[in-house]
């Protein structure tokens, strides 16, 4: 059973690493270069019943409590001025909660769990063409090509495997834009002390200026904007967006500021609720690939889920993969569907004319209900 995994990020590499728990091989095809080909983004909280849980099924819940942050779950959010609305400082060393991680720090914590030769760097999955006799062939940007008996896709966003399954088109949701501060204890102390050793949110009329806190002293600052129809370019001058903030407090646009390189922006896409397609001899898809949602702090949680759920089918059954893969669908899409309803209401909520009070009810009301994250 020859499986390719087109994708190496959380999601590819958690369902690697469990599958080589059960003893069966899978080849993952990732485009980068390297693993330090670019930035990973910022951390992520990992929540007991989803990512810790895959990462327990991975054999790796030790050295995730040995690189994750429990002190990187407090966060404060704040109006247009600076005023306090909500402040969650979580218990000292408690990992009960949901300890943030940095996404570099997990994706290194994963490639190592594997032999050296699970990872393909440099191979971007540019086509998949079924063969006569079962099983895909694999075409790489270059012209390189392979074939597997079994294609799983955890190629993210625009995932080429997805359109093997369901011809879904995406539907734009929003427009995030990227900064980073480095060396920030240093450099920029008052906003150290402003951010914390988490995240903080600031939050105003269908917008939001946040920051947080990684490992190596930077600060990742993230805008969010309601989406519209400027072109993306907009955004790319910091300029542009301390007009966007006009009239908030220099405290909280000083982030912008601040900023050590140009602003990075990016579209936010999502696909439909519900999404689901008829199951296929042979490929499936986990993560963005299979059920992309806003960014609201279950992207990457699902992705290892799905992730630990389809090596568990796939070790459990492996003399019919078909049925594995069945019924990993059907548990996935069930699972899935109030996740994805919960993340469009979040992130309607966020970019809302009232998301000041709705924002401080869903956190001092709601405590049960997983908290917006990036």
């Amino acid at each position: 059973m020859r499986i390719a995994i087109a994708g190496g990020g959380l999601g590819g590499l958690t369902l690697a690493r469990i599958l080589h728990q059960h003893g069966i091989d899978a080849v993952v095809y990732e485009r980068e270069a390297s693993r330090s080909a670019r930035p990973q983004g910022g951390s992520l909280d990992l929540h007991p019943e989803s990512g810790q849980q895959a990462l327990a099924e991975a054999g790796l819940a030790g050295r995730f409590r040995s690189e994750a942050r429990p002190e990187g779950e407090e966060h404060r959010i704040v109006d247009p001025t600076g005023r306090t609305l909500v402040h969650h400082e979580p218990q000292p060393g408690s990992f009960s909660g949901r300890p943030e991680i940095d996404r570099s720090v997990l994706r290194d914590l994963l490639l190592d769990s594997l032999p050296g030769d699970t990872v393909v760097w440099r191979h971007r999955l540019v086509a998949a063409n079924p063969r006569p006799d079962g099983g895909w062939e694999l075409t790489f940007h270059g012209g390189h090509r392979t074939g597997c008996d079994i294609l799983i896709g955890a190629d993210g966003a625009r995932s080429i495997v997805r359109s093997l399954l369901t011809d879904v088109q995406l539907s734009y949701v929003a427009t995030l834009v990227e900064l980073s501060i480095e060396d920030v204890d240093r450099r920029h102390p008052d906003l150290a002390e402003l951010v914390g050793p988490g995240n903080l949110w600031c939050v105003g009329v269908n917008q939001i200026l946040a920051a947080q806190r990684l490992s190596d002293g930077s600060l990742r600052v993230g805008i969010s904007l309601r989406a519209d129809d400027r072109p993306i370019d907009t955004y790319r001058s910091k300029r542009a967006l301390l007009d966007v903030f006009g009239g908030w407090d220099p405290r909280l646009t000083a982030l912008i500021e601040a900023g050590d390189s140009a602003p990075l922006p990016r579209l936010i896409e999502a696909m439909p609720i519900g999404e689901c397609w008829s199951s296929r001899p042979g490929v499936t898809l986990i993560g963005d690939a299979a059920h992309l949602m806003p960014p609201v702090g279950e992207g990457a949680n699902q992705a290892m889920l799905d992730a630990a759920e389809l090596a568990g089918r796939l070790a459990a059954n492996p003399a019919d993969p078909d049925s594995a893969i069945r019924t990993y669908e059907e548990v996935m899409f069930t699972r899935i569907h109030p996740i994805a309803e919960m993340s469009a209401r979040v992130q309607a909520m966020m970019l809302s004319p009232t998301a000041a009070e709705d924002i401080t009810r869903f956190f001092t009301a709601r405590p049960a209900e997983p908290a917006p994250a990036d």
